[in-house]
């Protein structure tokens, strides 16, 4: 199916409008999209985990056709309106996959609202801030440079400051609307290090060996904080591990939220922190890395 055809719904959730989508039956898993993306991004996940399970995907505010909110969201506002949707829909307990900036919120809930989420998936996961360069705190200078030159001096200072968003800003903070840029701002200064202690469910990490976005020194440091974590490398796969390796990865995730009847136990396989898998080709692998 063309993600053109998704056969997506419209709910309104916190008096915004909102697109998602469910595929599959079983029981219930819900996806969060990274910054900038939508359903059509996550859909490779969707249609991976449907065999085994009802997956749940959303355009976040601001994204895909949902309405932006009202006004700059941090990781808090955002995980508010999640667990409103999970309300408005019935979605108890699921496993929630969180890619990049959707992990940053899976990790707060996960933490804050144990009762929320059964297992957790992070993909690439954004939620440790990096250290701060010279080179960092320079741009953030010229940024303000420009915003004041914009407020001073009218329409020349307003040219002025995208003159300078061209220069120095991230490729994320360009591509946003005017109105979300303060929101980018909020979610990428959060650092959710002091979270990742507190989760109790059992949490499967997967990471792409060359995701220069989020690099596999996150994963890392996030293994060894949540206390029922395990983490999957997967061999020639970036920042979209999920598409870059889409089979191995169904495998690896499916095999995690909802194992085979042979693979002994009454549930899932438990991630166990302490060591992690590389490639995850197998289902022996997702045993030593997550189970």
């Amino acid at each position: 199916m063309s993600t053109s055809s998704l056969p997506t719904q419209i709910t309104t959730v916190q008096g915004l409008r909102t697109r998602y989508l469910v595929r599959g039956s079983g029981q219930p898993v819900l996806v969060l999209h990274g910054w900038g993306a939508s359903i059509e991004a996550v859909y490779p996940i969707l249609t991976g985990l449907a065999p085994v399970a009802s997956v749940y995907a959303l355009d976040l505010p601001g994204f895909g056709q949902s309405e932006p909110p009202p006004a700059p969201w941090g990781v808090a506002e955002y995980q508010a309106f999640v667990a409103a949707f999970m309300d408005a829909l019935e979605i108890e307990r699921p496993a929630i996959v969180g890619h990049s900036n959707g992990g940053r919120i899976a990790i707060r809930m996960a933490a804050t609202e144990p009762q929320r989420a059964a297992r957790l998936v992070l993909v690439d996961s954004a939620g440790i801030r990096p250290k701060r360069t010279l080179r960092y705190y320079r741009r953030v200078g010229m940024a303000k440079i420009g915003k004041y030159a914009a407020r001073l001096l009218g329409p020349p200072g307003e040219r002025l400051r995208e003159r300078i968003v061209g220069r120095v800003a991230s490729a994320d903070y360009a591509a946003a609307a005017e109105t979300m840029r303060p929101t980018l701002v909020r979610l990428v200064n959060s650092d959710l290090r002091e979270y990742l202690p507190r989760i109790s469910a059992p949490t499967l990490l997967v990471w792409g060996a060359q995701d220069t976005d989020t690099p596999p020194a996150d994963g890392r440091l996030m293994e060894q904080l949540i206390p029922d974590a395990g983490l999957v490398v997967l061999e020639g796969a970036g920042h979209y591990s999920y598409i870059d390796q889409a089979p191995r990865f169904a495998r690896i995730v499916s095999h995690f939220i909802a194992p085979p009847k042979n693979a002994g136990g009454d549930g899932p396989p438990r991630a166990r922190g302490g060591g992690h898998s590389r490639d995850g080709a197998a289902s022996s692998d997702v045993d030593r890395g997550a189970a």
